[in-house]
């Protein structure tokens, strides 16, 4: 998948468009990310998914750091994953270093790979930071295509992480 076909300007147009209009009087911060995280992934979806993502989704600390002991399937599509979901994965090893993690093929991971649905290919998983820069949760991506993300892609999924506030 060329990285120019992804349309990220046009995504980040849409969220910088909904966000405003979706949390209006919405005071409580944990009810605010998860109002965020649905108008992320309704944002997202309907454009990635015509350019070979086969799912979206956040995954959260199941406790605050530094006590997390696994990931819980928050917002995503087109159906539901995994979950919970230990550290030792893709997920588990963004979460933890605080860095996005492109995987290029992923059954060259063996055991460190959670495999949710068995045609996944390739994966990007990017971490979402609050205020402090302690992780929250991740975004992670799936594709059919071997080599479907690149280090482009992971840079502007966390910019859009950034615009939707859903990253610092």
């Amino acid at each position: 998948m060329p990285v120019s076909a992804r349309p990220w300007k046009e995504i980040q147009a849409h969220i910088q468009g909904q966000i405003p209009k979706q949390c209006v009087d919405v005071v409580d911060p944990e009810q605010e990310r998860q109002i965020l995280m649905k108008v992320f992934i309704a944002a997202t979806w309907p454009r990635l998914k015509e350019h070979g993502v086969s799912w979206i989704g956040f995954y959260q600390a199941d406790l605050p750091t530094p006590h997390t002991t696994s990931m819980l399937l928050a917002a995503r599509e087109p159906k539901a994953a995994c979950s919970p979901i230990g550290l030792h994965g893709v997920c588990g090893n963004s979460f933890t270093s605080g860095k996005p993690i492109v995987v290029r093929d992923v059954t060259q991971l063996g055991d460190n790979y959670i495999a949710c649905d068995p045609r996944d290919k390739s994966e990007l998983v990017v971490p979402c930071l609050d205020r402090a820069g302690n992780p929250w949760g991740v975004i992670d991506l799936d594709s059919f295509e071997v080599g479907s993300f690149d280090a482009t892609d992971a840079l502007n999924m966390e910019n859009l992480l950034k615009v939707a506030r859903l990253s610092k």
